[in-house]
């Protein structure tokens, strides 16, 4: 990891002392995602209400640019010039790099037709069955630890032989078994719990922009 990632996370617990707890797990959290990212895998994400928006915020700040412009690198720059030489400078412009990640949230259609047809609980399982590979991570929230979709979600990645970091309060619920990083943030109030989730996640985002977009400091 990056002296300057580190610098990030370190940031972090002086703003939030109240985190000084997850700082082991945070750590092993963003190790985690940057395997999973040098070996071409991606992330797929989950949870309910409050803990389904982080999810899907989560995705919005890994598949463009967060505190960095991330540019394409001067291969897929060449790729753009070569074969698409009237839009080239704009798509060069415009598009940045990503993290690969995927919210499991946002499928309506499928998730609709699968609530309807089977098992409402199952929706994140199904997907994560069809989208999850070896390597992947699967990035699951839930303030107690006890939401049965999610317990079902993570089943599933592990039989996927996926990764599965967790997002919880204080004591993981029974998430704790199920995952193999678990970040439990110091309370058991929902809106404490979620109001804590935040600032781990913005930080495990630039961590992971920092490491492959940033310049090591």
């Amino acid at each position: 990891m990056k002296q300057s990632t580190k610098a990030i996370i370190d940031d972090l617990l002086i703003r939030y002392p109240a985190i000084t707890c997850c700082n082991e797990s945070l750590v092993l959290a963003i190790e985690t995602l940057i395997n999973c990212y040098i070996n071409g895998n991606k992330l797929l994400t989950c949870g309910n209400g409050g803990s389904a928006s982080d999810a899907q915020h989560i995705v919005g700040e890994l598949m463009k640019g967060f505190v960095l412009s991330r540019k394409l690198s001067s291969d897929k720059r060449k790729q753009f010039t070569e074969l698409f030489p009237n839009s080239c400078q704009y798509l060069i412009a415009n598009l940045q790099d990503v993290l690969p990640a995927i919210s499991l949230l946002g499928e309506t259609a499928l998730i609709s037709a699968y609530s309807n047809d089977l098992a409402p609980d199952l929706v994140f399982a199904q997907q994560i069955l069809g989208l999850g590979k070896k390597g992947d991570v699967l990035l699951a929230i839930s303030t107690s630890g006890n939401s049965q979709n999610i317990i079902y979600a993570c089943e599933v990645a592990r039989v996927q032989k996926m990764v599965v970091i967790g997002m919880t309060g204080e004591t993981g619920g029974k998430m704790r078994d199920l995952c193999d990083v678990l970040i439990n943030v110091p309370s058991i109030i929902t809106y404490i719990v979620q109001e804590l989730h935040l600032p781990v996640y913005h930080c495990l985002c630039m961590a992971l922009e920092n490491e492959f977009f940033g310049e090591d400091n």
